[in-house]
């Protein structure tokens, strides 16, 4: 009873910076997770997390999605290595949105040196480093300024992008002032140099020879022994590299989705994308119809992110490193092809009347994508989605446009998960109270939350969602800590 009155009194909406701060003390780690990861918090309540003496108080709060990127990246310092890991690892992926950290956190996060922690630390600067880039965190304007910052670790990083940078960008970061910059920038060299990636390249199949393979610059005799041993072609043709030739020879192979790589790239001839329009595949004809020439790659990327697969497995997509120009968001969004439109859907930046236009759409892929990726998704698009995709409910969860009103139709509704939203809703006719009794302990936990029905507090089974109610003020949540033998301020 006392663990579940202090998760219920964490999660309360109604209780004062007081009242939190007590969930603070060692005797309620239980609460914890609850307060700390949660929900978002008072401002003084936040200055206690972050200077708490224990560090899995702070580790909660490196991940909470509720907080501000600025809040968390106060911890960007911190001596404890695993909880720099946590900021850096962001929220627990798939389950929130995930927002960009400010430029000197992302600074801080990537240039640190092991010295900076504390001794005996089982977590290095480099791993740190390693969860940033991968967290979705890092937008992809700072991996462009990168390339010109005032501190020579950060031009290291952006030369790691050595790809996907101009000219210009490449010139400048070999004739760095910097020495290590210099070097950095002549090893990323080596990934456009065919004779550097032959020689490196890994013999047994692995992630690094598909992943070099993909997108370094392939020699001819590498593209030859791939063509003659049959072995790793879909690499070869997603390959910008690739020699005209090959891709022709590609276009013609036996595996269908060789030739659908093919038909997405961007550097088609005429002749070759009117035969692949053609191909006996339908996968193969559906990508080489769905977009005309002239094309880009950055286009191709786009698509490939979204062709295939269903909003729910979709979910919130990151900014990409080279996104298209708006302007083809905005020709996708008006396209007659649900592909395109579903493509649209996932641009955040679409102007708000496309916006509201695909909001009405009668794909429901549309529809959805719109809800998990554009700020101004209408809200009955936004409940839409969460009663169709399970999967992504955390992250719509997360959004205030998602409707938490109004919902009585769905009170009866067969997904437990729905049921309890609805068994949340504080404008009802009347109180669930038939929820109390439900099978599912998660709508029984937000039936016994709702203000509608007086706190429970001596239920076991409803003591957590009563002592979460926002009907119980801010005297009787003392009282509550009181019972539970937490010390006062």
């Amino acid at each position: 009873m006392k663990e579940a009155w202090l998760r219920g009194v964490a999660a309360n909406p109604a209780a004062p910076p007081d009242v939190l701060l007590r969930l603070l003390d060692p005797a309620a780690e239980a609460a914890w997770e609850v307060l700390c990861e949660g929900r978002a918090l008072p401002a003084e309540v936040v200055d206690a997390v972050i200077a708490h003496p224990d560090p899995k108080v702070r580790r909660r709060f490196a991940r909470n999605p509720h907080a501000a990127p600025a809040d968390r990246g106060r911890l960007a310092t911190d001596p404890d290595a695993k909880v720099r890991a946590h900021l850096a690892g962001g929220p627990r992926p798939g389950r929130h949105p995930r927002q960009a950290l400010p430029d000197d956190v992302l600074v801080t996060l990537l240039t640190a040196r092991d010295e900076d922690f504390g001794p005996g630390q089982l977590v290095s600067t480099a791993e740190v480093a390693q969860e940033l880039v991968a967290s979705g965190q890092l937008p992809a304007s700072f991996r462009h300024r990168a390339v010109r910052h005032e501190n020579p670790a950060v031009r290291v990083y952006g030369a790691h992008h050595w790809i996907w940078l101009g000219p210009a960008q490449r010139e400048a970061l070999l004739a760095d002032s910097d020495p290590t910059v210099r070097e950095a920038a002549r090893d990323a060299g080596r990934h456009l140099d065919p004779a550097a990636m032959e020689a490196e390249l890994p013999a047994p199949d692995c992630h690094q020879r598909s992943l070099m393979l993909g997108e370094y610059a392939v020699s001819r005799a590498v593209v030859e022994r791939c063509l003659a041993e049959n072995r790793n072609l879909y690499s070869l043709a997603r390959n910008r590299h690739t020699p005209a030739d090959a891709v022709a020879r590609l276009a013609r192979d036996p595996d269908p989705e060789v030739r659908e790589r093919v038909a997405a790239r961007a550097d088609l001839t005429p002749a070759l994308l009117a035969e692949l329009s053609e191909d006996p595949a339908p996968v193969v004809r559906t990508r080489a119809l769905l977009q005309p020439l002239p094309r880009t790659w950055g286009q191709r990327a786009a698509i490939d992110r979204v062709i295939g697969r269903t909003a729910e497995q979709i979910g919130r997509l990151p900014t990409m490193l080279t996104e298209p120009d708006p302007g083809w968001y905005t020709e996708c969004a008006i396209s007659d092809h649900p592909l395109l439109r579903r493509l649209a859907a996932t641009c955040p930046a679409l102007p708000e009347d496309l916006a509201h236009r695909l909001a009405e759409d009668p794909d429901t892929e549309v529809r959805h994508l719109l809800a998990l990726n554009h700020p101004l998704a209408p809200p009955a698009t936004l409940l839409e989605t969460f009663v169709a995709a399970p999967r992504q409910r955390p992250c719509l969860l997360s959004l205030p446009r998602l409707p938490r009103t109004g919902l009585a139709r769905l009170l009866t509704h067969e997904d437990p998960e729905v049921r309890a939203l609805a068994a949340a809703d504080p404008t009802l006719d009347r109180p669930p109270v038939a929820l109390l009794t439900d099978l599912d302990p998660r709508v029984r936990r937000a039936a016994a939350a709702n203000p509608l029905i007086p706190p429970n507090l001596d239920d076991p089974d409803l003591a957590e969602g009563a002592a979460a109610n926002s009907r119980l003020t801010a005297e009787q949540l003392h009282n509550l800590l009181d019972q539970c033998d937490l010390p006062p301020l």
